[in-house]
């Protein structure tokens, strides 16, 4: 079973900067396409940005500018480096990964347990 542990959600006031952490439990070989997605309260959760494993990222029109994915396949982890927040993005945001416990295994869809990002003044 691959697990996703999150961190970095908080409070923030309006103009604020929050860096949102997701560490894998399975080496960086039994790692695909990592992801952010957001759901605010009361919505459909969205897709955020992605990466890809050599670098390669895809961000939502809404967060562009604003927000940075990154990960460091070292260390099994992928970042959102949130700038200039807003009170629309107030919401939970989930890491995702396409993953596999073992290499032999079929590539699977893993989610992060979310983590509340509040931005308000």
């Amino acid at each position: 079973q691959v697990q996703l542990v999150e961190s970095g959600g908080g409070l923030v006031q309006p103009g604020g900067s929050l860096r949102l952490s997701c560490a894998a439990s399975v080496s960086g070989s039994n790692i695909n396409v990592m992801a952010w997605y957001s759901q605010p309260p009361g919505k459909q959760r969205e897709l955020v940005a992605t990466i890809t494993t050599r670098g390669s990222t895809n961000y939502a029109d809404s967060v562009k500018g604003r927000f940075t994915i990154s990960r460091d396949n070292a260390k099994n982890t992928v970042y959102l480096q949130m700038n200039s927040l807003k009170p629309e993005d107030t919401a939970v945001y989930y890491c995702y990964a396409n993953a596999r416990t073992y290499a032999y295994d079929p590539w699977g869809n893993y989610w992060g347990q979310g983590t509340q990002v509040t931005v308000s003044s």
